[in-house]
């Protein structure tokens, strides 16, 4: 058997960043966070403008918490969830694990493997290298990896894996902004803006996938589809690829296509009613760190890393998926423990104490996203060794 620190594993799942000498803002919107509605509780998710308009919209109330409150208290709570997705916005009821057991999209997604893998075709390209010059220092180095995720799994995912030497490019809409966990999910990544949605734009990331390695995405189940950017497509396009992807609330049910994050799915699943139940507080309780987030990011890493292997050995590439919902179900289904534990003040050799600048350590050497225009892009060579300034991505006219 083999013994894990449970004090470090939980570490692994907080925030990488320690500020010196100044304060991190607040990850959350004002109006986002839970209310009573008529009949329960409900988790509004309003930290994209266009969440928050929708959410608004549906409540016919400004910005304001209190009007936001007094608005959500005459719905009842499965209406209300219902109006606001429907407007294209964000919000999860709280439902008890029994009840989210039985609901349709539960019962769909608590049925669905923790992750599910495919194999699909091999014959890759000679850029690729089978034979690539193993680093133990950066075992990953040399592995291109396309992110194509948002907060907060994804990028656990691909954090991890850039920091152990993966050469990693995030690739973001134009207009996206993550606020506060920007510094949080960009560590060891070069960062550029695309519109999937422009035929330009599109075409620049197709010659990207091209002669990726890796591809980890997070859109809802059919969004690359509707791009003309389908599985299918990928693995004709980059045979060999190791295609891994997450959703919020599984892919069967009639959630599939639904948006969610971890904070909705822990209302959606039963965590957060189960916290509010055993703590016997009047509001509920979710986890005390996202860990649906977290778990997910680090299971996709390894599933990057298993795929790796397998095409190591026989040039195949694989289809790797999860969601949030599954992962979430796979915690609710393990055995508690009857000692809680306290995670106090880092020790001295913890990440956060650390003097030496890592790919885990506090982030002061972060750029903006590259912005690009009227140009193509290219893969770079080989990424520095950490601590040095990282080569920003060739263009070319």
């Amino acid at each position: 058997m083999t013994c894990v620190d449970r004090r470090l594993a939980s570490l692994w799942f907080g925030f990488s960043i320690a500020p010196q000498g100044w304060d991190l803002p607040s990850v959350w919107d004002a109006v986002a966070g839970d209310y009573r509605g008529s009949d329960g509780w409900i988790r509004l998710h309003t930290n994209a403008p266009h969440h928050r308009a929708a959410a608004l919209s549906v409540l016919g109330t400004d910005a304001d918490r209190d009007a936001v409150a007094a608005a959500v208290s005459k719905w009842p709570i499965d209406d209300l969830e219902a109006a606001i997705v429907t407007r294209g916005g964000c919000a999860a009821a709280m439902r008890s694990l029994d009840k989210w057991r039985v609901h349709p999209q539960g019962a769909a997604v608590l049925t669905e493997p923790l992750m599910r893998v495919e194999r699909t075709a091999g014959g890759m390209m000679p850029e690729h290298g089978l034979d690539r010059k193993f680093d133990p220092a950066r075992p990953l180095g040399g592995v291109r990896v396309l992110d194509l995720t948002r907060v907060l799994a994804g990028p656990v995912a691909t954090r991890f894996l850039a920091g152990f030497g993966a050469d990693v490019l995030r690739i973001d809409p134009p207009s996206w902004d993550e606020g506060a966990v920007i510094p949080e999910v960009t560590l060891g990544k070069r960062c550029a803006r695309l519109d999937l949605k422009d035929p330009a734009d599109r075409a620049r990331f197709v010659a990207l996938l091209e002669k990726a390695d890796v591809l980890v995405h997070g859109y809802r189940s059919d969004a690359l589809e509707k791009l003309g950017l389908g599985a299918e497509m990928r693995a004709r396009t980059c045979p060999g690829l190791i295609d891994v992807s997450l959703d919020a609330y599984g892919w069967s049910g009639p959630w599939a296509n639904r948006r969610g994050f971890d904070s909705l799915v822990q209302m959606s699943s039963g965590i957060a009613a189960e916290g509010m139940e055993r703590t016997g507080s009047e509001k509920p309780v979710p986890l005390p760190a996202q860990a649906l987030d977290q778990g997910a990011g680090y299971l996709l890493a390894a599933a990057v890393v298993r795929g790796l292997v397998l095409r190591q050995k026989d040039g195949s590439g694989s289809r790797w998926r999860t969601s949030l919902a599954r992962v979430g179900g796979f915690f609710a289904s393990y055995p508690g423990v009857a000692d809680a534990i306290t995670i106090g003040k880092p020790e001295a050799d913890d990440y956060a104490e650390a003097t030496e600048l890592t790919i885990w350590g506090p982030a002061l050497r972060l750029r903006p996203p590259l912005s690009l225009s009227g140009t193509s892009m290219a893969w770079p060579g080989p990424a520095a060794e950490l601590g040095s300034s990282q080569p920003q991505w060739e263009t070319a006219n």
